[in-house]
This record gives C-alpha cells, sequence and structure tokens, in this order.
C-alpha cells in the first residue's frame, strides 16, 4: 500500500504486530516515516517482520504479562500514536465457554488494551504531547454471532472503553477511537473462510458483497491516527460493507 500520509518524526507502536492487521499496519507506518515499535509474543514474526522492514524496532511479550508489559512498554516509549490491534478469539457455544477461555480472553482483549493505553498516555501527558490512539474492534462488538460470547463481549467492551477513554484523554490533546471491521481477508481470514457455503451466509448479510481486505482496515487506521480526523474522537468506524444496516 502506498501511504498517503506523513507520520514523519513521530512514534507509533503497534500490538499484534507479527501477523495480519498488525503488521500491516506496522509496515504502512513506517513507510510513512513514523519510526515504529512493532509487538508481538511470537519471536519469529517479529524476527522475518524485522527482516521484512529493517527500519522497525520490535518487542516480543505476552500482553497478558502486566509486569513485564509495564517494564517493557514503559521503557519503549513515549509514543504519540498507539494501535491496540493484538487480540484472541476463543470460540465456544454459550454452554460450553471456559474460564481459561474466558480469562484469555479478557486479559488481552480487554486487559491488555487498558493497560497499554494506560501506559502510553501517562507518557504523553508526562511529555506534554498530543497522540492518537486506535483500538482494534469488531463489527461483533454490535452484532451477536453464534459461538461467539466471549469475542462478542469482550470487543463491546472494548468500544465502551475506548469511549471512556476518548472522554478521560481528550482534555490532554489525546484521541481514542475504533475501527470495526467484518470479517478480513488475512491470511487466517482466507484459511477460516475459504469454504464458499460457510462465507456465502455472511456475505449475503453484506451490502457491497465482499468481506474487507487488510488494506481497508489499515487505511481506517492510518486516518484516524492522523491530523485529517483531528475533530475525531470517541467513534468507531464500521468497516463493514453495510453489514449492520441489513
Amino acid at each position: 500500500m502506498e501511504p498517503h500520509l506523513s507520520f514523519r518524526g513521530r512514534r507509533a507502536l503497534v500490538t499484534g504486530a507479527g501477523k495480519g492487521i498488525g503488521r500491516a499496519v506496522a509496515v504502512a507506518l513506517s513507510g510513512a516515516g513514523a519510526r515504529v515499535t512493532a509487538l508481538s509474543r511470537t519471536a519469529a514474526d517479529l524476527e522475518s517482520l524485522a527482516r521484512e522492514c529493517p527500519g522497525i524496532e520490535t518487542l516480543c511479550l505476552d500482553l497478558a504479562d502486566w509486569e513485564a508489559v509495564e517494564a517493557a512498554v514503559g521503557a519503549a516509549g513515549p509514543f504519540e500514536l498507539l494501535v491496540n490491534n493484538a487480540a484472541v478469539a476463543e470460540l465456544q457455544p454459550f454452554l460450553e465457554v471456559t474460564r481459561s477461555a474466558l480469562q484469555r480472553s479478557l486479559d488481552v482483549n480487554f486487559g491488555a488494551v487498558l493497560h497499554v493505553s494506560q501506559i502510553v498516555a501517562r507518557q504523553m501527558i508526562a511529555e506534554g504531547v498530543p497522540g492518537a490512539i486506535v483500538n482494534v474492534s469488531s463489527q461483533a462488538s454490535k452484532r451477536a454471532l453464534r459461538d461467539h460470547a466471549v469475542y462478542c463481549s469482550t470487543k463491546s467492551a472494548l468500544d465502551m472503553l475506548s469511549k471512556v477513554m476518548a472522554m478521560e484523554l481528550g482534555p490532554h490533546k489525546i484521541r481514542v477511537n475504533t475501527v470495526n471491521p467484518t470479517v478480513v481477508m488475512t491470511d487466517m481470514g482466507r484459511i477460516n473462510w475459504s469454504d464458499p457455503q460457510k462465507s456465502a451466509a455472511m456475505i449475503d448479510r453484506i451490502p457491497l458483497g465482499k468481506f474487507a481486505e487488510v488494506d481497508d482496515v489499515v487505511n481506517s487506521i492510518l486516518f484516524l491516527l492522523s491530523d485529517k480526523s483531528a475533530m475525531t474522537t470517541g467513534s468507531s468506524l464500521m468497516i463493514d460493507g453495510g453489514f449492520l444496516v441489513s
């Protein structure tokens, strides 16, 4: 993707940057001039990212490890831009939801966003610089999906957390928004939704008749990070092809 916005000289942290959307955001931000730190729990993914884009710095961390995150992210900053992309999807029928699946989802999809954002926002405030935070949510925060009880719930919680963050951080010139994609054609998305019988039921509910590509999400994130959206905070940008209007 060719960068249309400049982030030259700005420092950015992207979580879940080893694969998919997070990796593409990290590469796009670096290409647009930002100094990017990419965070993932998978060392091999970070090593391949560093080879692909040598200017990117890497952090190998499990976001559920509160103390390790506090130390490592605090030392790596300060940042002006933050993309909270890391997430897990523990898909189980409601009656079969396990405690471990619930706890892992809460730790990563909600708790880690809160924690990393606290660390980064405190640094922004201490430095006296404006900033922007984009939290990657989902259309599943707005619409119930079978076997997604925990995922839908944690993404709904993330949307509300983002609104409260926007309210409290706004006076410090820190904007907070979410992007809420439909199914995205990452490598994993193509594997999970390659069965036409499975995908047809979802696509039939999308007026544009297709799933999102990675660049659809990346472009929206870059817009919300940029000064082009200087008056936008506390919003959810739906990248769903009209799924929620059908």
